[in-house]
C-alpha cells in the first residue's frame, strides 16, 4: 500500500469513527430532544385552540433507539365539537437517522453536520384508509426534517395527489402540495414556502344544484418571528393564478384571475399594527370580463396587553356563552344569562380603557372596482379614543369614543354602465344598442336617486359622498352641522323613505 492510499484509508476510518461516535451520542440525547419538541408543539396547539370547542395533543407513543438510527411513533389526537362526535386520532411513524452525517444527506452531497434527519409519514388506520386508497395505497402525507445542533429545523412536507369521492355527492381531485419550512430553535423564527398546482371540488348545494370549485397555481409564503408576547409577527403572502366557481340553476361561472393576498404585522413596544392587501387582476362572470378589484385594510396603535386581556375574557366567557345561546335558540329555549364576576368586569373595563387610551385606528384604505370605462372606490378612517367616563349614556359615549371618522365614496356612472351591460348579456340580450341604452338609463336613474336623497352629489361622471367627523362636528358633502343636526337629517331622510314606501 502506498502512502497516498494509506492516508486516504486513514481519513475514511477517522470519518467513520467520528460519525459512529457522534451517532451514538445523538441516540442517547434523541428522546430528550423529541420530548422537548412535543411539549413545545402542545403549548402551541393549546394556545391556538383556546375557545374553539376542541383540544388537540401530540404524544410520543414509542421510541426504538439504535446506534445509527431510531424509529419513533407519534399520535396526534383531536377531541371536542370541532372534530365531530368521536375523537380523531392520526398516527405517524418516524425513521430518524442520527447525526452528525446521516447517510441520506451524504448521498445527496449535503455534508453539513446535523443532529438528526427525520423521515416521517402518516400511518394507515381505519380512519385514514380511504385517504391511502386515494393515494394508490401510499402514505398521502410524508416529510423530511433536518434537526441542527442549535435545535433549528429545516424540513419539507408533501401531500400526494388525490382523486377521491368524499361522499356520494362530492368528488375531490388534488394535484398534491409541497411545503418547505425552516425554523430556528423553539420556532422563534419561521419561514415557509409552498405550492399547489390544482384542486377541483365537485359537490351539490343545499338546493341540490351542482357546485364546482377549481383552483390553479396556488403559492404561499410566510416569514414570521415570535413576538415578546408569544404570537407571530411578520409577512404572509398567498397568490392564486386562477379560480373558477360554477354554481346555481343556470350554472353561472364566477372567475377570478391573479388573486393576491398580503398581510403584515409589526410590534413596537406594547403597540401592534398590521395591514392586509387584496388584489384580483380580473373578475369575470360566464366568460364576460367585469374588471379588476382591490382592497386594503390597516390597524394601528393596538395596545397588546389590553387586547390580550380582552381576548382572554372573550375566549373563556363570551365564546362559551355564544355557543350556549345558539343551542338554546335551536331548542326554542330562552338564552342563558351572561354572568361576569366582579374581577372579570374590572378586567374588561380596565382592558377597554387601556385599549382606547392608545388611540387605535381602523382604516379601509382602499376598496375599488375598475372596469373598462370607469372605477369606483371607497375609503374609511376611524380613530378611537378614551372617553372621560365609560359610564356615560350611549349617545354621549359614542361621541367621545370617536376621535375621527372620515368616509369617501365615489361611484363611477360609466362603471355602472359596464356592470349593467354585462348583466344584460348574461341574461341573454344580444341587441348591442338596446343593452347600451338600458344600462345608461339605469345608471342615470341610480345617480338621480342618490342625488335626490341628498346622500350624494354629482362630480362629473361620478356619484360622490363625503363624510368627516371630528371634535363633535360633522361635515357631510360640504355642509357643516352639529352631531344632533346630522342625526336629525338622517332621521328625516329615513323617515321620508319609509313614508314613500307606505304610500
Amino acid at each position: 500500500m502506498n502512502k497516498s492510499a494509506g492516508l486516504l484509508l486513514g481519513i475514511v476510518v477517522a470519518i467513520g469513527a467520528v460519525s459512529a461516535g457522534g451517532a451514538w451520542y445523538t441516540g442517547t440525547k434523541l428522546e430528550g430532544v423529541l420530548n422537548t419538541s412535543i411539549a413545545d408543539a402542545n403549548k402551541e396547539l393549546q394556545a391556538a385552540l383556546v375557545g374553539s370547542n376542541g383540544t388537540a395533543s401530540l404524544e410520543l407513543v414509542s421510541l426504538e433507539r439504535n446506534v445509527f438510527s431510531s424509529t419513533a411513533h407519534y399520535r396526534l389526537k383531536g377531541e371536542g365539537e370541532m372534530f365531530g362526535e368521536a375523537p380523531v386520532e392520526l398516527l405517524f411513524v418516524d425513521h430518524i437517522e442520527h447525526g452528525p452525517l446521516p447517510f441520506s444527506r451524504l448521498v445527496s452531497l449535503k455534508w453539513l453536520p446535523v443532529m438528526a434527519t427525520s423521515h416521517y409519514e402518516l400511518e394507515k388506520t381505519p380512519l385514514t384508509a380511504k385517504w391511502f386508497a386515494a393515494a394508490k395505497d401510499k402514505s398521502p402525507l410524508t416529510g423530511v426534517v433536518n434537526i441542527g445542533y442549535d435545535k433549528s429545523t429545516h424540513g419539507n412536507l408533501q401531500l400526494l395527489p388525490l382523486d377521491v369521492a368524499l361522499d356520494d355527492k362530492s368528488q375531490l381531485k388534488f394535484s398534491g402540495l409541497n411545503l418547505d419550512v425552516d425554523a430556528s430553535a423553539q420556532a422563534q423564527k419561521v419561514k415557509a414556502n409552498g405550492y399547489m398546482d390544482s384542486l377541483t371540488l365537485t359537490t351539490v348545494a343545499e338546493d341540490l344544484t351542482p357546485v364546482k370549485v377549481e383552483l390553479s397555481g396556488l403559492t404561499f409564503a410566510s416569514n414570521l418571528t415570535k413576538s415578546t408576547y408569544g404570537y407571530y409577527l411578520g409577512e404572509n403572502t398567498v397568490e392564486l393564478s386562477d379560480n373558477k366557481t360554477t354554481f346555481g340553476a343556470g350554472q353561472s361561472v364566477l372567475g377570478l384571475k391573479k388573486f393576491e393576498m398580503k398581510n403584515q404585522t409589526e410590534e413596537s413596544g406594547t403597540s401592534a399594527s398590521g395591514r392586509a392587501d387584496y388584489k384580483v387582476g380580473e373578475v369575470s362572470l360566464n366568460g364576460k370580463t367585469i374588471g379588476s378589484a382591490q382592497m386594503a385594510m390597516s390597524l394601528k396603535n393596538l395596545d397588546i396587553p389590553a387586547t390580550l386581556s380582552l381576548v382572554q375574557v372573550y375566549q373563556t366567557k363570551l365564546q362559551p356563552y355564544e355557543k350556549a345561546a345558539a343551542e338554546a335558540a335551536a331548542a326554542g329555549q330562552p338564552a342563558p344569562e351572561l354572568v361576569l364576576t366582579p374581577a372579570e368586569e374590572a378586567q374588561v373595563k380596565t382592558g377597554l380603557e387601556k385599549l382606547l387610551a392608545a388611540g387605535p385606528q381602523v382604516a379601509l384604505e382602499n376598496l375599488s372596482l375598475k372596469t373598462a370605462n370607469g372605477e369606483s372606490k371607497a375609503n374609511l378612517v376611524l380613530d378611537l379614543t378614551k372617553p372621560k367616563s365609560m359610564d356615560l349614556p350611549a349617545d354621549q359615549l359614542t361621541q367621545q369614543l370617536i376621535a375621527l371618522l372620515d368616509l369617501n365614496v365615489q361611484v363611477s356612472k360609466p362603471m355602472l354602465v359596464d356592470l349593467f351591460s354585462v348583466q344584460s348579456q348574461i341574461d341573454g340580450q344580444t341587441d348591442a344598442k338596446l343593452i347600451a341604452d338600458q344600462a345608461t338609463a339605469t345608471a342615470d336613474m341610480f345617480g338621480s336617486m342618490a342625488v335626490g336623497s341628498e346622500f350624494a352629489k354629482l362630480d362629473g361622471n361620478n356619484i360622490v359622498t363625503k363624510l368627516h367627523y371630528a371634535n363633535n362636528l360633522v361635515e357631510f358633502n360640504g355642509q357643516k352641522m352639529t352631531v344632533e343636526e346630522f342625526i336629525g337629517f338622517l332621521m328625516s331622510k329615513v323617515g321620508g323613505a319609509g313614508e314613500v314606501e307606505v304610500q
